[in-house]
């Protein structure tokens, strides 16, 4: 290269040299790069907190919501004439431009059972198993929503993009097929949420759960978990289901001259496997009873998640063409329900099948909090028919859905979230949790303890608790959603306890005299033909009150009846002790 050449190189390098570094210095070269503040997410929990059932969980990041379930709750016995419960969508329906989809952990009535009534009020996309969707696509056509309603089909291991959030859905054990976590990539972090699970390394079908996925995402940071705390008060491991299986073939065993009648959750898709594998070993044809089994068990079937062996299904029709010792009815009411199959066995008052001496029925199922009354009364009523129950835990014919502490301690090492929200529970089992959290090591302050209408918000440096959201309890009875509150409860429980008594009587338009009356009606108070004397005196007492409020000119009806209400109330009350709903009807003629 010439001298020429060489000088003009240097030129052009040192040009160069002057345009991108002169005056930056050597700080500017070695400047690190200032860390983007990333977004906070927000949790709300609109139900599955203080409770067993109604979970749902609303998460935002960067104005984009991903609602996780959609759960109903049964009601409790001071929720006299009430079908359903479920959650306040309230929240939900002032945020719908924002909602991006509703992701399912799997197809029990607490975490679906809610989707028909929200479904109603606003159209966003669900996205689930096939199993899950596919129990959900029988609610909607029962609801006359199906054509409504985008159904998207996620297997385990997959991913789905809703707004600025990726969830990737992870297999993990249940008392349902199908059932999945989330793991909840948010440009804030990422959000690990359990669903119901439990770590089953003999399950009865399906894989085992899938912790290596876990393992991956927390090696990848995990902002937060929210795990699942039904079992969090019981040590050690949840028991395999395969110790059902043998249980339930020593059972066949035992009863091999009776009819065998299993009462279990029509969801339990699994127990159910179990045994039709068992009466298909001891020669028994099976049949179902109760609407909620049978619809199960036609998705079940139609999507390939019950093995069916050739020629076993009968329907309860034909159990009566069969001897006692060649059938086995697979019926819902494990819980109680005064409308299930089971009661009604119980009662006398099922249409197809009668119990008695020579039925050996065996209840699979433990009772859920609050329900173990009414489970006694069913049993109490079937051994006075002569039956043989079988419902003593010692007999191995349940084993739990939900992860015991141990299991629980797994889920949290595999994560190593930084901060911790128990969900899916009562206080004493949300309490229970944060007490396995710290024993882990983690602190007190990245934990919080949420209820039904808290919102959290969460971001690398913090997390803390901010305004609240509407929540609360919605009650389904009958076609009605929503018109039965804690005012018309309260009337029901008081009428249920106390009975009601009516003042009927017809005024005077012109000068407020009655005309006619007043005549005493009593419902539920006291029998009338025993206390004519008592009636008798309200009655009378009832014609004083009209007669002064005409000589008093007073002709408001709200002033005319609340004194009736006032003066007879404390007249029933000094005979009786008693406080009966008192309702006058006055009308002008």
């Amino acid at each position: 290269m010439s001298s020429k050449n060489r000088n003009n190189n240097y030129m052009l390098q040192h040009n160069w040299y002057q345009k991108n570094y002169q005056g930056k210095g050597k700080q500017s070269v070695n400047k690190k790069p200032v860390p983007v503040k990333k977004p906070p997410v927000r949790i709300s929990f609109l139900g599955g907190l203080n409770e067993i059932g109604k979970n749902i969980t609303v998460i935002e990041c960067n104005g984009d919501m991903v609602i996780v379930d959609c759960g109903m709750a049964f009601p409790d016995g001071d929720m006299l004439g009430v079908d359903l419960v479920i959650p306040d969508f309230s929240y939900i329906e002032q945020n719908v431009e924002k909602v991006r989809g509703i992701v399912l952990t799997h197809g029990h009535e607490d975490h679906i059972g809610g989707l028909p009534f929200l479904l109603s009020k606003i159209n966003v996309p669900l996205y689930g198993t096939p199993l899950t969707l596919g129990l959900v696509e029988n609610k909607l056509r029962e609801h006359s929503l199906i054509n409504k309603v985008r159904l998207n089909t996620v297997k385990a291991g997959g991913t789905v993009k809703l707004g600025c959030m990726e969830i990737k859905f992870i297999h993990v054990n249940h008392s349902i097929p199908d059932s999945v976590a989330f793991a909840i990539k948010t440009p804030g972090g990422t959000i690990v949420h359990t669903g119901d699970f439990k770590i089953d390394c003999t399950p009865i079908s399906g894989d085992t759960i899938d912790l290596s996925s876990f393992a991956r995402v927390g090696d990848d940071g995990v902002l937060a978990l929210l795990a699942e705390s039904t079992n969090a008060e019981r040590p050690g491991y949840t028991r395999t289901e395969q110790m059902v299986s043998e249980s339930l073939d020593n059972l066949f065993k035992k009863a091999e001259k009776y009819r065998i009648i299993i009462a279990t959750f029509a969801s339990n898709v699994n127990r159910v496997q179990q045994i039709i594998n068992c009466a298909d070993k001891h020669g028994r044809k099976v049949a179902f009873s109760g609407r909620s089994m049978v619809n199960y068990m036609d998705v079940a079937v139609k999507l390939g998640y019950l093995d069916l062996p050739k020629n076993i299904l009968i329907d309860i029709d034909m159990l009566k063409k069969y001897p006692p010792e060649q059938v086995v009815l697979v019926t819902t009411g494990s819980q109680g329900e005064p409308m299930s199959a089971l009661s009604r066995m119980a009662y006398s008052d099922h249409r197809k099948v009668m119990v008695g001496e020579g039925d050996f029925i065996i209840i699979s199922a433990n009772p859920i909090p609050g329900n173990e009354k009414t489970v006694g009364n069913v049993v109490d009523e079937l051994l006075k028919r002569g039956c043989k129950v079988i419902y003593e835990s010692m007999y191995d014919v349940h084993v739990s859905g939900h992860a015991c502490q141990e299991e629980l301690k797994i889920m949290h090492r595999l994560v190593r979230p930084k901060y911790f929200i128990p969900v899916h529970g009562e206080q004493k089992h949300l309490r229970k949790h944060v007490e396995l959290a710290e024993q882990l090591g983690m602190s007190r302050k990245n934990i919080f303890i949420g209820d039904i209408g808290k919102t959290v918000e969460i971001c690398n440096d913090y997390m803390k608790e901010v305004a609240s959201v509407p929540a609360g309890k919605v009650f389904v009875d009958g076609l009605g959603v929503g018109d039965v509150g804690s005012i018309v409860l309260r009337d029901r429980k008081h009428l249920g306890q106390d009975g009601l008594i009516i003042i009927v009587a017809s005024l005077d338009v012109y000068d407020g005299h009655v005309i006619s009356g007043p005549d005493i009606v009593s419902r539920g108070f006291v029998y009338v033909r025993e206390s004519e004397g008592l009636l008798d005196e309200v009655r009378q007492m009832a014609l004083g009150i009209l007669e002064d409020c005409a000589e008093k000119n007073i002709h408001e009806w709200g002033i005319i009846k609340n004194r009736l209400r006032e003066d007879i109330a404390k007249l029933i009350s000094q005979r009786t002790r008693r406080t009966p709903m008192i309702l006058p009807i006055l009308q002008e003629v």
